[in-house]
């Protein structure tokens, strides 16, 4: 087996396997590829048995080129998903990748959860989770807010009776009101990549976003996943799921949306409730969705 064949292997899971972003599958695959040029292995057998050591000389070579800590977590992440994989193709019982601490991430002024945060955001907690399962349902959860606008509440109301996703989403929000959001290809095939990996029926009357146990997922154990990743990737206690909400409706405002079709989106009551977005740089705003927001990436 070649470097090129285990690489080959690497992206084609995070491709298909895990229908990760074009923007992670690059990022991650650059990672395993500078980690098989430090250490000169080619084959599953000798990656799997790389420890908790050889990941931290491969972090020192990278903190030696100037990556910062935010950066470095994410790429200890990174690295411990790939070995991870090695593990599993190597058929060892426990897969799980070595435990080691990241570097510590000091707390910068608050800021808004860019475009960039959010997609790093969704991608770290799934590849966290227990379970690919689980990685996947928080993903798909996470994306629905960010890609789609819906409350935490609405997106863990939904039931099986959702599937199979169209090109829009009918979603019941505050006091009982209906509303129509435009589902993009990326959330919809993350939303079909959970439903496939799910251990439990999803009848049209469950919830469709189940806990470990089968029951309906609780708000609680969403927002303990993304603290457990903002932490890691050096993000303020803002960057909530609820942020992500937000970021939905200032990134499309300052790409050009006007007020009234993003109260609709929203699926707020008054316009008062909308015209907060307007405080949002909206020149600024345009160039990071162009450059980050999951449509341009599907």
């Amino acid at each position: 087996m070649t470097r090129a064949d285990l690489l080959a292997a690497w992206h084609a899971h995070l491709s298909h396997g895990r229908r990760r972003s074009d923007h992670t599958v690059r990022a991650y695959g650059t990672t395993a590829a500078r980690l098989l040029d430090a250490v000169a292995v080619d084959d599953w057998g000798a990656l799997a048995r790389l420890d908790a050591a050889a990941l931290r000389q491969q972090l020192a070579r990278r903190r030696a080129e100037g990556l910062g800590n935010a950066s470095a977590a994410r790429e200890l992440s990174a690295l411990k998903a790939f070995i991870r994989f090695a593990r599993e193709q190597a058929g060892m019982p426990d897969p799980a990748p070595p435990r080691m601490r990241g570097p510590r991430v000091k707390k910068g002024i608050p800021r808004p959860v860019t475009p960039d945060d959010a997609v790093n955001l969704a991608a770290l907690v799934a590849d966290e989770a227990a379970e690919e399962w689980i990685g996947a349902r928080d993903r798909a959860v996470l994306l629905l807010l960010y890609g789609a606008g819906l409350r935490i509440a609405e997106a863990l109301a939904l039931t099986g009776g959702a599937l199979p996703l169209g090109e829009v989403l009918v979603v019941t929000g505050k006091g009982g009101k209906q509303r129509a959001v435009p589902i993009l290809p990326l959330v919809r095939a993350a939303v079909e990549a959970y439903a496939a990996q799910c251990p439990w029926p999803l009848t049209r009357e469950a919830a469709l976003f189940r806990g470990a146990k089968g029951g309906a997922l609780s708000q609680g154990m969403v927002q303990k996943a993304v603290a457990r990743a903002r932490a890691v990737l050096g993000l303020p206690p803002t960057a909530t799921p609820h942020a992500l909400r937000h970021s939905f409706a200032t990134h499309l405002l300052g790409a050009g949306a006007d007020l009234r079709s993003l109260q609709e989106l929203l699926g707020h009551a008054s316009l008062g409730s909308t015209q907060i977005y307007t405080r949002v740089d909206a020149a600024t705003l345009l160039d990071v969705y162009r450059s980050a927001h999951p449509r341009e990436q599907d």
